[in-house]
């Protein structure tokens, strides 16, 4: 080994310590960017690449047939700001289907299928034009008996089999011939014209469909803009309905995007940390390795030598870092991708090789700029002066003599008010100290309001809403069969009595409050077509008691009246006060919208009305299920019998409501939140341990003269926690309300990321019952690194510390 290498081998093992803190704080940096980056890049490329290659569409509008010509519909190609237009094409929106029954999966035959929205095209499998639609498996149609349909709209099993459009008189039958989508789903059934004309000779309505492509659609108000200027180009009220691009990109990606917000947060943290460690620990090298830096230039050291040194003793534990952190970074990703996979319908995507290459490359340039920085200073220093010094420069005895002079005044313990001007002595290290004690805690602060959200967010949705209950009363034929194995249009699926049902469960003693509800089988004019299908559910009853949230406008009052759920109305642009249209089985209504509620249901896109809306309208609620609250003190069990007593004559059965589980993706979320703030924490206090540590050495000749004097071990430890907690206080009160608003800051691009409008609950957790706490947090991680220097001082012999110099 050569004499430099033994150098910075033997700095190194001398400081095990800074040593071991700068590998944490490098791979804890290292990892959240590795995650935040990755993962950006691993669910937006796949989505962003097929754009761009099939040419997608901005915009995708629907035209109301009886209302505008094809001639019309065509001129808004021309409407401000559209770059690029293709149609109009004929378009059958949301019709209702089953599967055929010549499946060969018996189980699936005749089961209700996903509404489709039908379209033909000249030439479905076109290589140019906008929108270019993919034959996964299979071929496009040739003739009118025959339609391809997106793989995640038909069973896999049943390829080959017939698809019937059961709300249309006659109920035509095509077979299914291909899998194939758009990318932006602008339709999710392809015929040809002969085949289209078969639904709209069925009763389905026929209207147009443009696609657009805009100069400026980077966001949702930036498309608002752009359907407005379409619709301003066509007669009022003929545009039905816009299908955006960022709402498919939303679809596509998932929720794993929602993790990119915290993740970069922690990661700035991380790497603003890192830096701060970095330099503290270098410094403290060089200020306390005058004499050492002196004997190797008088041993023929060069000062680049000298510098290359230091640095390299910052430069291999920070390696070390970088390696663990984008390990532990590419394996933490592959659970929170195989998820994004199943979102993608695609095999499970890998954090990109370059990501990593990247963050450590980056990484190591900024711990090697952060160490070379007093590591310079080091090898410029001369080295007579060097070995004059022989140990770091004192402390400003002035200034510290003025602060001791001070701190005696008050009416505290000597050893106390000794440590309280200590900062005073030193304040370029007091500033190192309070800065790492700072990002300590807006590291905990944001962590625990992130972690409550968390919290309160899985209560919201797994408690309150249509998750709300004791006890459950289902249809009795639905025992035991699994939940969604008949749609709500399914002939075989079993309904409830809505009013007989109420009524007996309100004569059931223990019985506190109950509703009933169920899906409608409806479909929504306008509703997002990619994905799970839109529901429009039906409650009878009053659902108060759940804890249902209304994000804005009110709750329904009279029928014909609508609550949307936030996901669809972020989705599809709709606003308290809007018309819109739901269907049926080929039936229209239009319901007016009066509120705005977060969405607690499974389904991606939701809305709710009174169930007295549809048979107003002559059409069936389709209620299937009541939840049941108890008065406080019923036994279940109890309650149970009586009520299947009542509801036995009624085809009705009684079960306990059982806990739905939790989400994973917030499992996760909270287990990464936690594992970075034990380690942002960890760092924060260690580089208060490095900087006390370094400081308790050099005072060790002053503590001599203290014990000498008759300053007890305890009195010591006193001293040297005080010197920090002052600090660690002021930190504190600095870093609560940054910390807040880290994590006000983050919410807001989580909730956009999985189109969320995240109620009050979930955005306002800091109570003073949690506050108050956290403003202590600055002193606990101060004390905490304080406490080994402070033991191992109070251990000190008093001669042993006399002799030191």
């Amino acid at each position: 080994m050569s004499a430099l290498g033994k150098v910075v081998h033997s700095g190194v093992g001398r400081r095990r310590v800074q040593s071991l803190v700068m590998a944490l704080t490098t791979c804890t940096a290292v990892m959240s960017s590795v995650l935040s980056l990755g993962l950006l890049i691993a669910v937006q490329a796949p989505f962003e690449h097929a754009f761009a290659t099939r040419n997608g569409a901005h915009l995708a509008v629907q035209f109301d047939g009886s209302k505008v010509t094809a001639a019309q519909t065509a001129a808004t190609a021309h409407a401000a700001g559209v770059t690029e237009a293709a149609g109009p094409y004929p378009i059958a929106a949301a019709l209702d289907t089953t599967i055929g029954t010549d499946c060969p999966k018996s189980s699936w035959a005749g089961h209700d299928n996903h509404p489709i929205t039908v379209t033909t095209r000249p030439d479905l499998g076109s290589t140019s034009g906008m929108d270019q639609l993919v034959l996964v498996q299979g071929r496009w149609p040739t003739s009118p008996g025959e339609i391809a349909l997106p793989a995640t709209n038909y069973a896999d099993a049943c390829f080959g089999s017939s698809v019937v459009f059961s709300s249309l008189p006659g109920k035509p039958s095509f077979k299914v011939v291909g899998f194939g989508d758009s990318v932006t789903n602008s339709a999710t059934g392809f015929a040809t014209a002969a085949g289209f004309a078969r639904l709209t000779a069925a009763g389905a309505t026929s209207d147009e469909q443009m696609l657009y492509r805009f100069a400026k659609a980077g966001t949702d108000a930036d498309l608002a803009a752009d359907k407005q200027a379409v619709s301003a180009a066509v007669p009022a009220g003929a545009v039905e309905d816009g299908q955006s691009y960022l709402t498919a990109e939303q679809q596509a990606t998932g929720n794993a995007k929602a993790f990119v917000p915290f993740l970069v947060a922690f990661g700035i943290l991380g790497l603003v940390l890192s830096v701060l460690i970095i330099a503290i620990v270098v410094s403290g090298a060089v200020a306390s390795g005058i004499r050492r830096i002196g004997i190797l230039k008088s041993l023929g050291f060069t000062p680049s030598q000298v510098a290359r040194a230091y640095t390299a003793q910052a430069m291999i534990p920070a390696a070390l870092g970088v390696v663990l952190g984008t390990t532990f970074g590419d394996l933490l990703a592959v659970p929170i991708l195989g998820q994004a996979g199943k979102q993608l319908g695609t095999a499970s995507a890998t954090i990109p090789g370059w990501v990593s290459a990247v963050v450590s490359l980056g990484a190591l340039l900024i711990v090697g700029v952060t160490a070379s920085i007093p590591a310079l200073r080091a090898g410029r220093m001369s080295a007579v002066r060097a070995l004059v010094v022989g140990r770091a420069p004192k402390a400003d005895h002035q200034r510290g003599q003025r602060a001791q002079a001070l701190a005696s005044r008050l009416p505290l313990p000597r050893a106390v008010s000794l440590g309280l001007a200590q900062p005073f002595a030193r304040p370029a290290r007091t500033v190192l100290v309070g800065a790492a004690v700072l990002l300590g805690t807006v590291s905990v602060t944001f962590a625990v309001g992130l972690g409550t959200a968390f919290s309160t967010y899985q209560d919201t949705t797994m408690s309150s809403g249509f998750n709300a209950a004791s006890m459950i009363v289902i249809p009795t034929a639905d025992v035991g069969v699994p939940w969604g194995q008949y749609g709500p249009n399914d002939p075989r699926h079993a309904y409830l009595d809505a009013e007989k049902v109420a009524a007996a469960l309100a004569k059931v003693p223990g019985t506190k409050a109950a509703f009933g509800w169920g899906d409608s089988g409806a479909s929504m004019v306008g509703a997002p077509i990619g994905g799970e299908p839109p529901a429009v559910y039906t409650v009878s009853g009053d659902f108060s008691w759940t804890n249902m949230q209304l994000l804005s406008g009110r709750w329904y009052a009279a029928p014909g009246e609508v609550v949307v759920g936030d996901k669809l109305a972020s989705a599809v642009g709709i606003h308290v006060g809007d018309d819109v249209t739901v269907v049926q089985q080929n039936k229209h209504l239009s319901l007016k919208v009066v509120g705005i509620n977060f969405d607690t249901h499974g389904t991606d896109y939701s809305a709710m009305t009174d169930a007295a809306t549809f048979t107003a309208a002559g059409l069936t609620p389709h209620i299937d299920q009541f939840n049941v609250e108890l008065a406080r003190g019923v036994d279940g069990t109890a309650w149970s019998t009586s009520a299947a007593a009542a509801l036995t004559p009624l085809n009705a059965s009684v079960q306990s409501n059982s806990d739905s589980g939790k989400n994973l993706l917030v499992l996760i979320m909270d287990a990464l939140v936690a594992m970075f703030t034990l380690m942002l924490t960890a760092v924060a206090a260690l580089g208060v341990l490095s900087m006390v540590a370094q400081d308790t050495r050099e005072r060790v000749h002053d503590m001599g003269i203290f014990k000498a004097l008759g300053m007890t071990p305890k009195q010591t430890i006193a001293m040297v926690l005080t010197s920090v907690a002052f600090t660690g206080l002021i930190a504190g009160l600095i870093g609560v309300p940054l910390g807040v608003a880290v994590e006000k800051a983050t919410q807001s691009p989580m909730g956009h990321a999985i189109g969320r409008h995240l109620p009050p609950n979930v955005t306002h957790v800091y109570t003073a019952g949690l506050l108050l706490p956290l403003l202590a947090a600055g002193v606990v991680i101060a004390l905490l690194g304080a406490l080994l220097p402070a033991g191992w001082a109070a251990r000190s012999r008093t001669a042993t510390a006399l002799r030191t110099e």
